[in-house]
């Protein structure tokens, strides 16, 4: 089948998707024949909305108009021992990590059920599986989407929507790329080296995800062969969960 007609004449909506892994999705789902609707943080044609604020996300969605594919990739890192962790800091994890989530799906579901046919992906990832010192923020909200994933699956049993969520391990994005950079210069590393070095204990290839590899699991979801997937939680990890 050529790849442009996979999802012709569908709408996809990508949260967080002005880099990264959000990015290569749009690009992925351009491909496979969508019209894209992308948001960030980022000039160029996507609409800005702060994911913090429940008016700019329904402003997001009225924009949008009615979609057939909703990607809530959009995420907030911030690392500090929980006795320190910033009160804002928390606030902000779950309103752009979890509740962004919550409303655009609330705001998304109505016109996907009217016309029998609906996607729903949320990025959970390997750290909504397991826990990690320092990340209570990340931990904590990554966890919360799956459980949302769970939720509104069984809501949409029968209605030709299906909600998923996809857990990558340490993916290509340039929050991961910065680290492996700083690694580099300040242990006088090769490339490489520094990303052995950065996943240690954690995938246990050695190597980075290719964010066009978790993109096309994304695409995959919404083709004909992925229906009756629902409900899933789905690693890529390269083995990490299973270690």
């Amino acid at each position: 089948m050529n790849p442009r007609i996979l999802l012709a004449g569908r709408t996809a909506l990508i949260t967080g998707s002005t880099q990264g892994l959000g990015l290569a999705a749009a690009r992925q789902f351009e491909a496979a024949g969508c019209t894209i609707v992308v948001n960030g943080f980022a000039d160029g044609k996507y609409i800005g909305a702060d994911l913090r604020n429940v008016s700019d996300i329904e402003a997001m969605m009225r924009f949008a108009g009615p979609i057939d594919i909703l990607v809530n990739n959009a995420v907030v890192r911030h690392t500090s021992p929980i006795e320190r962790f910033d009160v804002e800091r928390w606030n902000e994890s779950l309103a752009v990590n979890l509740s962004a989530a919550f409303h655009t799906i609330r705001l998304a579901l109505p016109a996907m059920k009217a016309r029998g046919w609906g996607r729903i992906i949320n990025v959970s990832s390997i750290y909504g599986q397991r826990g990690a010192a320092n990340r209570v923020g990340y931990v904590t909200t990554k966890t919360a989407l799956i459980g949302l994933t769970r939720a509104v699956a069984l809501e949409v049993v029968g209605t030709g929507v299906t909600c998923n969520a996809i857990c990558p391990g340490t993916t290509e994005t340039p929050v991961h790329e910065a680290t492996i950079q700083s690694l580099m210069k300040t242990e006088r590393l090769s490339h490489d080296d520094a990303v052995r070095k950065f996943l240690a204990g954690k995938q246990p290839t050695g190597t980075i995800i290719a964010a066009d590899d978790v993109a096309a699991m994304m695409v995959f979801l919404c083709g004909a062969a992925s229906s009756d997937i629902n409900g899933s939680i789905l690693p890529i990890d390269a083995g990490w969960s299973s270690s």
